[in-house]
């Protein structure tokens, strides 16, 4: 029987601010939280920056105790997605909580009863209204400081999700290469291999030319995925939306894309860690927290980059091209003497190609972020 000192409300102008600032609640006490940027949460949110609700809808809930809030949750559809597995599936995200199972089942069962609405009868979570390159999967291993865009939660969340039925639906695993560390001979001598092959060309990203390369993306990545379950292609405004959310902290020359007689065939996209300066700004990038930000970047050198998606076409895949890519990045990287580690992120269980990659560089083992599914109806 549930508390009778729970409420729960759907989000509005009124206590959107509540929703914003409840992880500063939460993990007040919590030496490896790093507040997420509060425009980005509201980006997601904002049909006007998230091209998303082109095609699905979104709504969200704020957990109340003595008018207290504890607990929230946002869940959508994305109707592009939603029937790929042959069963009609939602989402939902943003899931925070306190270590209440009461208050946890009340917020997923009013997520269950939205999303029967819209007729769907299973859900993965947590998961991003989005692509997956951002706030994907519930953090079970490796609880440590973020990365930008990368969900971060207490232990104590598994066992709220795993008790109230959800299952493992897949897990993704972030890897770290260290820079100090030589790669293996082996993956060494593939990588030089492939770059000197003929017809081979690799080249950075640059933004004047963006629509190009966007093109190129958006070719390998449809690709590469293609066989995967669940896979939609990806659009021009999903990719132009994730350009706009990048463009403020991108390096160019950490962007790389592989081409074959000038055709597309393999990317790999990469950002600095900046969550090692945005943790001195609490999420708030207004007129103070620019000059915090501004003024840490002066004096904080960010000594991590994040590989947040690497793809190749089917038809070139197993001949070396990621290992090149990761040779590209290696040689432009290391010659700066700042930074010490590659995170190589999202790479799932089920990507044997991608898993062996990740191993043959010599990388460890840092995170797994892990996506449920709960069927709604049976």
């Amino acid at each position: 029987m549930l508390s009778p000192i729970f409420h729960i409300s759907e989000v509005s102008q009124t206590n959107e601010e509540a929703f914003i600032s409840l992880p500063y609640l939460l993990y007040k006490d919590d030496p490896n939280f790093i507040a997420p940027l509060e425009t980005e949460t509201r980006k997601i949110f904002n049909p006007a920056t998230n091209s998303f609700f082109n095609h699905g809808s979104c709504t969200r809930w704020i957990l109340y105790q003595e008018n207290k809030p504890i607990g929230r949750i946002a869940a959508f559809v994305n109707n592009e997605k939603a029937n790929n597995s042959g069963t009609p599936t939602g989402g939902i995200g943003f899931f925070e909580c306190i270590n209440n199972q009461d208050a946890a089942n009340l917020l997923f069962t009013t997520a269950i009863q939205w999303l029967q609405q819209k007729g769907m009868k299973a859900m993965e979570g947590p998961i991003n209204f989005g692509e997956n390159d951002n706030w994907w999967g519930l953090l079970i291993q490796g609880f440590r400081p973020p990365a930008m865009g990368m969900n971060y939660n207490q232990p104590y969340y598994q066992q709220l999700f795993e008790h109230f039925g959800w299952q493992k639906s897949y897990d993704q695993l972030t890897n770290v290469i260290d820079l100090h560390i030589p790669f293996p001979e082996r993956f060494e001598k593939i990588a030089q291999w492939v770059v000197k092959k003929p017809g081979y060309q690799f080249k950075h990203f640059n933004k004047r030319d963006f629509k190009i390369f966007s093109e190129d993306f958006k070719d390998v990545y449809n690709d590469a995925w293609q066989n995967f379950e669940g896979f939609a292609p990806i659009t021009s405004a999903s990719i132009a939306d994730a350009f706009v959310r990048m463009k403020p902290i991108m390096d160019e020359k950490i962007i790389w894309f592989a081409y074959y007689n000038n055709e597309p065939i393999a990317f790999v996209v990469c950002l600095p860690d900046t969550n090692q300066i945005l943790k001195h700004v609490n999420g708030k990038l207004n007129l103070w927290g620019k000059l915090k930000y501004l003024w840490y970047s002066k004096t904080k050198t960010i000594d991590r980059i994040r590989i947040i998606v690497m793809g190749v076409k089917t038809q070139f895949q197993n001949k070396g091209i990621e290992s090149a890519l990761i040779l590209m990045l290696k040689q432009e990287v290391v010659p700066r003497n700042t930074i010490k580690e590659v995170e190589l992120a999202w790479v799932g269980d089920f990507n044997d190609k991608m898993m062996a990659i990740h191993e043959a560089t010599g990388a460890k083992l840092e995170k797994i972020h892990r996506t449920y599914k709960y069927q709604i109806e049976h």
